[in-house]
């Protein structure tokens, strides 16, 4: 079990200020492997889960880039030096891609690719000269497919897919791990809606070998696995943690 131990690791998960998401659940993780672990996110609830799970909280603005910058410079002092990043924060919007306002466009594609890319420069900042490092993107379903009413999402997200791939063929030689998670359909507020839709609640369980719904727990292995020295052979993938959705 050694090989997953994360003891004297100090990781930075983003988005983990939501009491009941994936990025919390991540974080709890690794904490629970070992590492020391500072969370970042926009919310005032990111106190509120530091105080409870025993993180360093980090408020900033991901949307704005001196206030990320910032953000991860507070992070880098609190932890001392940085040897795990999650990049696991994200937004949705929905509207027909005829009437996609292109204001949010602009502000899902800030935050859910363009900073993921500033994130990781600053990471491998620290990371590069102490040629080692471990970066977790966080990808989607729409990774791979395209969605109905989410251009914006689906977008970002493919973007985020092959920015790892990128980001890996150029720093897997500096001893830097770069891969990504895709979850599946997980039980969270983000897809509140679609449960609560008899309908499409039923068509996708029909679809997912499983017969469930992801929960954030779920994710919690991969993390740690992403994050460990079990990974360490393991460049540029997107792994799907989707109880077999892309497999039907």
């Amino acid at each position: 079990m050694e090989l997953f131990a994360l003891s004297g690791q100090k990781a930075l998960v983003t988005g983990a200020g939501n009491p009941g998401g994936l990025a919390r659940a991540m974080a709890q993780g690794l904490r629970d492997a070992g590492a020391t672990v500072a969370i970042l996110d926009v919310a005032d609830s990111v106190f509120e889960v530091a105080r409870a799970d025993g993180f360093t909280p980090i408020k900033a603005n991901l949307a704005q880039r001196e206030d990320l910058r910032r953000g991860f410079a507070e992070a880098l002092a609190a932890l001392g030096t940085l040897d795990i990043l999650v990049n696991s924060h994200g937004i949705q919007r929905r509207h027909k891609a005829e009437a996609f306002p292109l204001d949010e466009w602009d502000l899902v594609l800030e935050i859910n690719l363009t900073s993921v890319f500033a994130l990781c420069q600053l990471a491998a900042e620290v990371m590069i000269p102490r040629r080692r490092g471990k970066i977790i993107n966080v990808a989607s379903m729409l990774s791979f497919t395209g969605g109905v009413t989410v251009p914006a999402y689906s977008a970002s997200k493919g973007g985020v897919g092959q920015l790892t791939k990128a980001l890996s063929n150029e720093w897997a030689a500096h001893g830097i791990n770069v891969n990504a998670i895709a979850p599946g359909y997980m039980a969270t507020e983000m897809n509140t809606a679609l449960m609560q839709d008899q309908t499409r609640n039923r068509q996708i369980l029909e679809r997912i070998p499983s017969g469930r719904w992801g929960t954030p727990d779920d994710l919690k292995g991969i993390a740690v696995f992403l994050a460990s020295r079990a990974s360490d052979y393991l460049c540029g993938v997107v792994i799907p943690v989707d109880g077999g959705f892309l497999a039907r």
